[in-house]
C-alpha cells in the first residue's frame, strides 16, 4: 500500500516510474501542467488531511470534501446485508471519479464495509480506498492475470461494486451513455450465484472532456487522453446534488441460456438506464 505522505501524488516520480532513463525528456512545462491538471497540491493537502481514515470512512470522508450531495431512490432495494448471500452491483460511470466514491460510500455503509471494488490500478495511489480494492491493470504486466484477479473478487465473502464499462460515459450524438459493457459481471454472477443490483448515478462532466474523448476516436489514438482530466472534471463537480438511483436485484437465474453473456449485460445496461 501506498505511505501516506505530504506529497502521496508525485507526478515527477510517477514519470520516473513510467518512463525510466526516457523521463528526462519530458519538458518541465509539461510536467507543471501535468500537476495542475491533477491537482496535486490539492489532491496531497487532502490525502493528509485525511490520513487517519480507511475504507469506508474515508469513502465519506471524500464526499464531505467534494460537497456532494446524494439523493438516493430506491434504497429499500438494498439486500439485507443479514441474509448471507453475496451480490454483485453494477453502475453506469458517468463522471469516472465521484460515482465510484459515493456509491463506495453508501453501498460500504449499507454492507459494514464488506465490499470490494474492480479498479485500475493506478487508483491503489489512494492510500484510503486501496483496502478496498482489486487491483486491475489490464494494460500492463498485470494483464495475464487480470482473469485470476476478477475471479478472487468474486470468490471471495465481500461484495462486488463494478462499472461495467470499464471507462466513464462518453457523448454521442448528443447523448451522454457508457460504451458497451463488458460482459464478466454476467458469467462471473451465475458462477458464483450472485444476484445483480442495478443503479444509476446522475451526472455528466464538462462539454471539454467529451470533445478531447471524441476527438482523440476519431484520430484513432489509443491511449486514454481523456483520463488526465478526470481529476479537474472532479474539481469542476464539487457543490453538485447526484440522484442515486437503486433498481431491484435481478436473479442470477435471468442469465439463462437464451442470450449470450454480452447480450444479458447490454439488456442490465438498458435496465439501469430505464431508473433515469
Amino acid at each position: 500500500m501506498t505511505e501516506i505522505t505530504e506529497k502521496t501524488i508525485d507526478i515527477d516520480k510517477i514519470i520516473g516510474e513510467k518512463m525510466g532513463p526516457k523521463a528526462k525528456y519530458v519538458p518541465a512545462f509539461v510536467r507543471k501542467w501535468l500537476k495542475h491538471i491533477v491537482h496535486q497540491d490539492e489532491v496531497n493537502r487532502f490525502l493528509w488531511e485525511s490520513r487517519d481514515k480507511m475504507g469506508v470512512d474515508w469513502l465519506e470522508e471524500c464526499v464531505r470534501y467534494l460537497d456532494m450531495t446524494l439523493v438516493i431512490e430506491g434504497k429499500e432495494n438494498l439486500p439485507s446485508k443479514d441474509d448471507g448471500r453475496l451480490y454483485t452491483f453494477v453502475s453506469n460511470h458517468p463522471l469516472g471519479g465521484e460515482d465510484g466514491v459515493a456509491l463506495g460510500a453508501v453501498i460500504g455503509r449499507h454492507y459494514d464495509g464488506n465490499f470490494k471494488y474492480l479498479v485500475n490500478d493506478l487508483l491503489m495511489n489512494l492510500p484510503g480506498l486501496a483496502p478496498l480494492c482489486i487491483p486491475i491493470n489490464k494494460t500492463g504486466s498485470q494483464s495475464r492475470n487480470f482473469p485470476a484477479m476478477v475471479n478472487a473478487g468474486f470468490k471471495s465473502d465481500s461484495h462486488m461494486l463494478m462499472f461495467p464499462a470499464g471507462l466513464c460515459s462518453r457523448k454521442t450524438n448528443g447523448q451522454i451513455r457508457d460504451l458497451a459493457w463488458k460482459k464478466t459481471f454476467v458469467s462471473k454472477s451465475v458462477e458464483t450465484h450472485r444476484d445483480v443490483v442495478p443503479i444509476h448515478f446522475s451526472g455528466k462532466n464538462s462539454d471539454f472532456f467529451y470533445r478531447v474523448a471524441n476527438l482523440c476516436k476519431r484520430l484513432g489514438i489509443k491511449f486514454n487522453i481523456a483520463m488526465l482530466f478526470l481529476v479537474d472534471e472532479m474539481y469542476k463537480n464539487v457543490h453538485k446534488t447526484f440522484k442515486v438511483t437503486i433498481g431491484k436485484p435481478i436473479p442470477w437465474q435471468t442469465f439463462d441460456k437464451s442470450k449470450t453473456p454480452a447480450q444479458w449485460a447490454q439488456y442490465v445496461q438498458d435496465k439501469v438506464y430505464e431508473l433515469k
